[in-house]
């Protein structure tokens, strides 16, 4: 196993504790070295931690997982019988810890994204002005797929359209030398997942650990759901003083099923689906056992393209007939607002720095991740001759999947893709090969270096606001760098240092 000296030499900042070799437990103080302090308290209670003791806690925090049902569904995977797999999240007794510092700098600087991110959607739908001014192509925004020409001209409450966020952060060296940074990797802006599984790692690890919540200022995060409710509470149409809010959710199929179920739980509101609503006079209602009852505001974990039968695919169960000419009446709220996916889309990412500029006339706090555009002559030559060395992503792409991860790829992949990327070099954008940061994670073996990230949720409504902490996802094969739950990431509870 690799030293954890070696671990952490490259990017100093994630491991918390760089060990002598021993994977763990039974370990002396004396093995123990290097420690930054924002992890010493931690380090020190894990050396004393015998390996049987943490795997014991692994397989309890498993079956409390199992029996509560904190699962997701893997599409196109199937079991013996030919049926649908639900899987576990894989969940690690490690938390990755961040302090406050660095935390308030990445806060400041995941407000300003999303706050630029919100003016460019409600100026894509209305005047346009950042076309207008040569910085971001027409073509890029009318010919994106999640452009909804529908949404043109109409105002949405206090100008917001991705009222939920969830901002994609990885930590990796600067290329121009000095101490590793955070980047932004990706931006999900339409029905961004993973905020239960954030809640139950906190709820997890002070279930089995709670001595370490009084040795340690962890920031909170069980609060979300309250203030996920005031922020959708906050978008309802202003003719209404105490607006009703539901969950929509495609059904219990869907990958995310848990999540939707939990929040509304959460949030004391009701789950619907699309055949519990109905729409009559441009208002929405939801069926309930006293009658009809009017809603106010939506928040859907269903695509744009599911949303109405009568105004997108006119096949889909999934959603309400007549609810976009309400919702363009001003009567009912969609969270996030329809034609959000616009700004989500990874060519338009690298544009998110210049939007910054343009709309709050500041420097990005955050910086992104340098990409090649594909569609553009210069950048295909570089990344055609180069696909060994980079990260090839479908601009569309979600989940981990319809990507080419180049020194990870054989050249029978890499000719593939190379054959893809030709006849559509639009459909992709390509990133080099960062050396993530890794954090120690308790692995069959023991402790052993994974490259993680992060997700943080961003929420907005009158004002931003956001909890202190976030998603941490690890790619918990060795060497990985994809840490999507659909390849095989698990997560881990993120603490946030008060102090």
């Amino acid at each position: 196993m690799q030293k954890f000296d070696e671990m952490f030499a490259q990017l100093p900042g994630d491991g918390p504790v760089q060990f002598q070799g021993q994977s763990m437990g039974g370990m002396s103080q004396s093995q123990v070295q290097g420690v930054r302090d924002h992890y010493r308290t931690y380090a020190d209670w894990l050396a004393r931690q015998p390996h049987e003791m943490m795997r014991s806690r692994r397989d309890e925090a498993e079956m409390i997982f199992r029996r509560v049902g904190i699962t997701f569904a893997v599409y196109g995977a199937k079991d013996e019988d030919g049926a649908g797999t639900e899987r576990l999240i894989p969940f690690d007794l490690i938390p990755r810890i961040i302090p406050a510092a660095e935390w308030r700098q990445m806060e400041k600087g995941l407000v300003q994204r999303v706050t630029a991110l919100n003016r460019f959607i409600h100026d894509v739908y209305h005047e346009q002005e950042i076309v207008k001014a040569g910085i971001v192509p027409l073509q890029q925004i009318t010919g994106n797929a999640q452009f909804r020409a529908e949404m043109v001209g109409v105002n949405v409450p206090n100008n917001i359209y991705s009222n939920i966020a969830g901002i994609d952060i990885v930590r990796a060296p600067n290329p121009g030398g000095g101490a590793a940074e955070y980047y932004v990797l990706e931006d999900n802006l339409r029905v961004p997942s993973g905020v239960s599984y954030m809640l139950e790692d906190r709820k997890m690890m002070m279930r089995l650990f709670p001595e370490l919540f009084s040795s340690y200022q962890v920031a909170p995060v069980m609060h979300y759901p309250d203030l996920l409710l005031e922020t959708l509470r906050a978008s309802a149409p202003s003719t209404t003083d105490d607006p009703t809010v539901v969950v929509l959710t495609p059904g219990m199929y869907n990958s995310a099923y848990f999540e939707h179920a939990f929040l509304a739980q959460q949030m004391g509101v009701e789950l619907v689906e699309g055949q519990d609503l109905f729409v009559r006079d441009s208002f929405v209602y939801m069926r309930t056992t006293r009658g009809p009852r009017r809603v106010d505001v939506i928040y859907r974990r269903v695509d744009d393209d599911f949303l109405d039968p009568l105004a997108f695919r006119p096949n889909s169960t999934l959603g309400c007939a007549g609810l976009l000419n309400a919702y363009r009446a001003g009567n009912v709220t969609v969270c996030n607002a329809i034609g959000t996916g616009v700004a989500d889309d990874k060519s338009i990412y690298p544009y998110v720095p210049k939007m910054i500029e343009f709309y709050l006339g500041e420097k990005p706090i955050l910086s992104n991740v340098p990409t090649f555009m594909c569609r553009k002559e210069d950048d295909l030559k570089y990344v055609l001759a180069n696909l060994k060395d980079l990260v090839v992503k479908e601009v569309h792409g979600a989940g981990g999947y319809g990507m080419l991860v180049g020194p990870a790829a054989t050249q029978a992949e890499i000719e593939d893709f190379r054959r893809v990327l030709v006849a559509k070099p639009e459909g992709y954008i390509a990133q080099p090969t960062l050396s993530l940061s890794s954090c120690p994670t308790f692995v069959e073996k023991g402790i052993a270096p994974r490259h993680i990230d992060l997700r943080p949720f961003v929420l907005s409504g009158k004002e931003v606001q956001m909890v202190p902490g976030g998603l941490t996802r690890v790619a918990l094969k060795e060497g990985s760098l994809v840490v999507n739950s659909s390849q095989g990431g698990g997560t881990k509870d993120t603490w946030i240092l008060e102090v």
